[in-house]
């Protein structure tokens, strides 16, 4: 009988326990005890992005293909996985949603802090992937104006529709960054943010980060804020996490703990994508379709009910993106206990995206409950 693959997982990764079990010798781990001694015998390795996979861990090891239930990749040295014949993958577009969810939310957070409507505003989307264009689609549903930045993709699809991050910088109220983080090459986003981009600002403007801490200069930031430059920043990520900058925590008018893609269903997406990604390349025999069976349920109720006498269409569509996930309950954590940053990752609770929930309007129209339905509220009768 054929001896099983060895794969080591990131223990933090949920809903995967049983799911590689009868097709593997399954080990778990706590993401910094995945070491060197570790991996020497793994054929492959299920992580997040905690666990550095470069030549010091790697290097030696049986490990011929590794999947990350994340998003980003930052912490695969693929040069280095390429030239050794290692396989590897990301969960591409798993939390997309996750994160939009989050930046509605600290959207509207940040207008009802600062008194400004929305519909106002221009909204600078750096970096328009399955994350920026659902942002960019949710903001238009807020009312917002948009303006689109991607040399990437504007290199590939054309200039239309997107501006250069100039433009971007001088026509917008409020810039949000979803890139990756590339360190070198033509597509650098390694400090894009620095003292000549907020250079560039012709008034003061709102800033939100939650693709990488690294995209934006730290020292840089802060001068920003402490002159007025930027009068407002949300931030979910940052260098050098988990050891944070605490001035900056302090200028931040909200700030949490890297978990913007953090829903429960972007999990499971990420979870399902490193399961499927895993049985397709030793040929397991896991269903193609394969989705962790049930995803735990929130402390907050399923069902939301709106009373919208008197209110606008905004206000309503802004108490149900709130009532679904309020940014401000992480921010409070954060700051009454910034040493266990790493800790409320790992033990983040329950978070649904909005097609978990119901929505219920008395007094409603149409306009709402379509706006509400194309956000990905489920409509009660």
């Amino acid at each position: 009988m054929k001896n099983k693959i060895k794969i080591a997982v990131d223990n933090k990764i949920p809903m995967l326990q049983g799911a590689l079990e009868p097709y593997a010798e399954v080990y778990y781990y706590a993401p910094f005890d995945i070491s060197k001694a570790v991996v020497k015998d793994k054929d492959a390795l299920i992580i997040r992005t905690r666990t550095k996979c470069n030549s010091q861990l790697l290097e030696g090891s049986a490990v011929k293909f590794i999947a990350t239930a994340t998003i980003g990749y930052d912490h695969i040295d693929a040069a280095y996985c390429n030239a050794n014949g290692i396989k590897w993958m990301n969960a591409v577009g798993c939390n997309s949603a996750s994160v939009m969810q989050y930046v509605a939310s600290a959207l509207i957070t940040l207008a009802r802090k600062k008194k400004f409507d929305l519909k106002d505003k221009t909204l600078g989307i750096v970096g328009v992937g399955n994350v920026g264009s659902k942002v960019a689609r949710t903001a238009k549903l807020l009312g917002m104006k948009t303006l689109l930045n991607d040399p990437p993709r504007a290199r590939n699809k054309g200039e239309n529709g997107f501006t250069s991050l100039d433009e971007l910088v001088s026509l917008s109220d409020i810039i949000t960054f979803h890139v990756p983080l590339n360190k070198e090459g033509v597509n650098k986003t390694y400090h894009m943010a620095d003292e000549a981009f907020f250079g560039k600002f012709n008034g003061s403007k709102i800033l939100l980060n939650s693709s990488r801490g690294p995209v934006i200069e730290t020292s840089s930031l802060k001068n920003a804020l402490k002159s007025g430059i930027v009068s407002a920043c949300a931030l979910d990520v940052w260098e050098n996490e988990p050891e944070i900058d605490d001035g900056l925590l302090e200028f931040a008018d909200i700030a949490t703990p890297h978990i913007a893609g953090y829903s429960s269903d972007g999990k499971a997406n990420g979870t399902a994508a490193c399961v499927r990604g895993v049985s397709r390349y030793f040929n397991l025999g896991v269903a193609p379709d394969w989705q962790p069976s049930e995803i735990p349920a929130p402390d907050n109720k399923k069902m939301i009910t709106l009373d919208c006498k008197g209110k606008t269409n905004s206000e309503i569509v802004e108490e149900a993106i709130v009532a679904s996930y309020d940014v401000m309950r992480d921010d409070e954590i954060l700051r009454n206990s910034i040493a266990t940053f790493e800790a409320q990752r790992g033990a983040y609770p329950i978070r649904r995206e909005f097609t978990y929930y119901e929505v219920k309007t008395i007094d409603g129209n149409e306009e709402v409950n379509n706006t509400l339905t194309e956000l990905g509220f489920n409509l009660a009768e």
